[in-house]
């Protein structure tokens, strides 16, 4: 059985190290699920995982870099992400600017004040992303936890994708594509101004990188206005191919819409959102809580 190494210098994710990319591709292809069942995880309460579930979730992530969780216990209380993220060694939040004060965000449309101004927090749809492609290089995000308290009235629903099955797929069409989007500055997102201040800085980095422990990290955004890519052609040609899988309709792209009390443990993979509708007042909102992570879950 293929194993990956914990050794980043001898990752399958560098160009030179085509024997070991090709086992690792091998198994990857072999045993990543291209059903969404084959992702779900139906548990008890998530903030106390019996072992079963706790490895069956593991399992997933392991294999697709993330799973859905399904419980039948729900409320609006931010410890059920919490206590799952905590047993799956998830401990150091990124408290983001739109955040909570506890730094897991509550994801609903705002009426108004700061959040109004940002498309997770509008019922409109969201493009292929990583989350926190913003960040600085220092404050990546590598785990994302979804968790679902009340979903739209219709519409909402996400695709995802794990990055590493999109490396594959522009590293088979043409190495170069890769060299080119491991670049440091082939992505950059431009200063943060609200008002004549400066909130974030300009921030440039790659769409892949390989962690100390061998992973592969993925920063992505297919936003097409506030973003400056690299102008050289190979550059240029790579994110038009990456757009062109992404607006695909391949078995390895997953389309859920998470219901109340069923939530997404992921190494923060591509993922999208469709526009929705809600209906009634505050309490009927669409509401789902956000955790990112600067682990990744579990060590996988």
């Amino acid at each position: 059985m293929f194993e990956q190494t914990n050794d980043r210098h001898n990752s399958p994710f560098h160009l030179n190290n085509e024997s070991a990319y090709q086992a690792w591709r091998a198994h990857k292809l072999e045993n990543h699920p291209t059903d969404l069942s084959a992702l779900i995880v139906e548990i008890n309460d998530p903030r106390k995982l019996s072992r079963a579930e706790h490895e069956a979730i593991l399992a997933r992530c392991k294999m697709a870099n993330m799973a859905i969780y399904a419980s039948a216990l729900n409320e609006e209380n931010k410890s059920f992400p919490r206590e799952l993220g905590k047993q799956f060694n998830l401990m150091h939040l990124d408290n983001n600017m739109c955040a909570d004060d506890d730094a897991i965000t509550s994801l609903t449309v705002a009426e108004g004040g700061m959040r109004q101004g940002y498309i997770p927090y509008t019922n409109r749809p969201i493009h292929w992303h990583t989350d926190g492609y913003y960040n600085s290089l220092d404050k990546q995000i590598y785990g994302l936890l979804l968790h679902c308290v009340r979903s739209a009235s219709s519409g909402g629903e996400n695709s995802l994708l794990d990055p590493e099955i999109a490396y594959i797929w522009l590293r088979d069409e043409n190495p170069d594509y890769i060299r080119a989007l491991m670049q440091p500055d082939v992505m950059c997102i431009p200063a943060n101004v609200v008002e004549g201040k400066e909130i974030r800085p300009t921030h440039c980095g790659p769409v892949f990188s390989v962690t100390q422990e061998g992973h592969l990290h993925t920063r992505y955004t297919k936003r097409t206005r506030s973003i400056t890519w690299k102008a050289d052609e190979t550059t240029q040609a790579a994110v038009k191919f990456l757009e062109s899988v992404l607006d695909d309709d391949s078995d390895y792209i997953f389309r859920a819409t998470l219901q109340p009390g069923q939530g997404l443990i992921s190494n923060n993979v591509l993922h999208d959102r469709t526009g929705f509708s809600d209906s009634g007042g505050t309490s009927k909102q669409r509401l789902l809580y956000r955790a990112r992570y600067y682990q990744r879950v579990g060590g996988t």
